[in-house]
């Protein structure tokens, strides 16, 4: 029964101008359902049983629509309120997932690795952009977790670094052989922006790119 019958009917009253015609809503369809419940035909108990189930299920699916559009607005409430919150990290370092930072003047590189299981024998190598190992940090032996370590910017021939980019490369035994192990490197935030289609944010990091804001790992 389309909604043009049920208005010629009286079960349903015309919808404002503003509202599509076809559009049923919880007021239409509790009418509907008591309007059925009391015209009951008992020769013909299948086609009410029917009826009824088909409102029921029109029911479902509304509350289902208005659940998922409530979900939406909230989720974008959130994502804006964490946006305001992101703002504050712009000008601050923070760790993340990669093997390429910078040294800046006169400072030092903080970083740190994240493993897995226990490793021994643990070795971080900062490589220059020629290539060239300029300084070997020995951690020893370390725990699962993350292990923290820094490079004071001074080569192993006891000389001052040139500032700029620099590769950490690490490595470790791991049950019994050298693997390659996760590094946390430091970047400073540029900006902060919303993901595509609004939920989310990216992070933009100094000489790394955009990341997601979950990538970050802590901040320093």
């Amino acid at each position: 029964m389309n909604v043009d019958r049920l208005q010629e009917l009286g079960l349903m009253k015309p919808k404002s101008p503003g509202k599509p015609r076809n559009e049923l809503g919880q007021d239409d369809f509790l009418k509907l359902m008591t309007t059925q419940m009391t015209h009951q035909n008992p020769l013909k108990p299948m086609e009410n049983t029917e009826f009824l189930t088909q409102m029921a299920q029109f029911g479902t699916v509304s509350g289902i629509q208005s659940l998922q559009k409530s979900f939406a607005d909230f989720a974008k409430a959130i994502g804006s309120d964490q946006a305001l919150q992101a703002a504050n990290l712009v000008g601050r370092q923070v760790l993340v997932k990669g093997n390429e930072t910078r040294l800046p003047p006169g400072g030092e590189i903080r970083g740190a690795l994240k493993l897995d299981a226990p490793a021994t024998g643990v070795r971080i190598k900062i490589v220059n952009p020629q290539g060239i190992t300029v300084r070997t940090l020995e951690l020893g032996p370390q725990d699962k977790g993350r292990a923290p370590f820094s490079w004071d910017g001074i080569k192993d021939d006891g000389e001052f670094a040139e500032p700029g980019r620099y590769r950490i490369q690490a490595e470790g035994v791991v049950d019994g052989e050298n693997q390659a192990l996760t590094t946390l490197v430091p970047a400073t935030v540029e900006s902060i922006s919303t993901a595509k289609g609004g939920y989310g944010l990216k992070v933009d990091l100094e000489g790394l790119g955009s990341v997601d804001f979950k990538d970050i790992e802590q901040i320093l």
